[in-house]
């Protein structure tokens, strides 16, 4: 059930938008365990003179920041191997530098979700477990 949104400063065709919301979902999905029918991921291409980024990036055009909204539980293991695949799946797919990525966990406790039609997260079974 977590949710990303990518912020990208380039723009590129419908294509490779989607192989890029998928690679995050894909990433989202086998580093923290959740079921592949549970995806929410948004793109957002900024105009390059509204996102600037870090200075260490080599290719300003290819800054990205990955905001993913999660339950807490999730252990620092599984949140340092998300971070890895997100980064070398990336760089390995897109040509993003390593460098150029930034990617920020958003914990929200499951009442601050609503889902299912209007229902509180809390109150839903989720098919999943988040202590990974």
């Amino acid at each position: 059930m977590p949710s990303a949104i990518i912020d990208i400063r380039r723009a590129c065709g419908p294509a490779e938008e989607t192989r890029l919301m998928q690679c995050v979902h894909e990433c989202i999905v086998e580093a923290l365990g959740v079921s592949p029918v549970h995806r929410n991921v948004t793109l957002v291409v900024h105009e390059p003179h509204r996102f600037i980024g870090r200075t260490d990036c080599p290719d300003p055009e290819r800054l990205t920041n990955v905001s993913i909204f999660l339950l807490p539980g999730r252990s620092r293991e599984a949140k340092r191997r998300l971070y890895r695949l997100l980064v070398d799946r990336l760089q390995q797919a897109f040509g993003i530098p390593p460098e150029c990525v930034l990617v920020r966990l958003h914990e929200q406790p499951a009442e601050n979700f609503g889902v299912r039609g209007g229902h509180a997260l809390c109150d839903v079974e989720l098919g999943y477990p988040v202590d990974v």
